[in-house]
């Protein structure tokens, strides 16, 4: 009797072992699930997180190369602006020197129109004292100056190119030869002649037909008739120099004394 009990406990303790061992297998498999679910999740958490931190190394890199394309940009326009001001200086410089110049200039403008009156004045009396070669063209000159000095769309400076061109032409005047057809009036009547002036030393004339010639005198301011042959054949030749049908050469020519200062 006592042996059958030993055996039905041993039998119920066996049971309840592996009714224990079961129960502890499942819970076992259930932990274990849980933790390789738990794992897998972690995992995917850090796969998603790599992919979020390369997500924002990539932007940070692009934000880096934008950052230096700027810094470059921003560097050259310093460069730039730094000239830009030297330029403005220096241009605010020319202004204020502009400026000054143009306050001058006024003056100068002021000062510059009785200067060139009194140069055109100075001009005419020349004229009329002078050797009277091309006068009419030379009087023509002389009128059209005085003539710009009361046109208001002529520059000051202008008018005073004009006049020192009217200057250097007289000068020129005095340094070459010349020749041109005009008439003289030759015993009460007019008479074509051919003209050659020779500087300022000598004004000669020769009727057309070669039949008469004679010279300017600047002691009595008259014209005077030449010795019949004399001066004719130098005239003549001093004439085709003068129109470059013939080489330069000395000439015979009536030549007025100095006057005395």
């Amino acid at each position: 009797m006592t042996m059958h009990r030993l055996k039905n406990g041993l039998i119920a303790a066996l049971v309840a072992a592996g009714t224990l061992a079961g129960a502890t297998a499942v819970v076992q498999a259930s932990t274990l699930d849980q933790i390789l679910d738990v794992s897998e999740s972690k995992n995917d958490a850090a796969r998603k997180s790599q992919a979020k931190i390369d997500r924002l190394a990539d932007q940070t890199s692009d934000l880096l190369t934008d950052y230096k394309t700027v810094m470059k940009q921003v560097d050259g326009l310093k460069v730039y602006n730094a000239r830009l001001q030297r330029q403005i200086e220096n241009q605010n410089k020319r202004v204020g020197e502009i400026e000054q110049s143009i306050s001058q200039v006024t003056v100068i403008q002021r000062q510059m129109t009785p200067l060139v009156i009194r140069m055109i004045d100075g001009l005419e009396q020349f004229v009329e004292l002078d050797v009277p070669f091309e006068k009419e063209q030379r009087i023509e000159r002389v009128e059209f100056l005085r003539s710009n000095i009361d046109r208001a769309d002529v520059t000051v400076a202008e008018k005073f190119r004009g006049v020192l061109e009217a200057y250097n032409i007289e000068l020129q005047y005095g340094r070459g030869i010349d020749t041109y057809r005009g008439t003289i009036d030759l015993g009460g009547s007019p008479r074509d002649v051919d003209f050659l002036r020779i500087g300022r030393i000598a004004l000669v004339y020769q009727t057309t037909d070669g039949a008469m010639s004679g010279a300017w005198d600047k002691s009595s301011g008259a014209w005077v008739e030449l010795p019949a042959g004399e001066y004719d054949a130098a005239i003549r030749k001093g004439i085709r120099i003068a129109k470059k049908q013939a080489t330069i050469e000395l000439l015979n020519m009536p030549v007025s004394a100095p006057e005395a200062n």
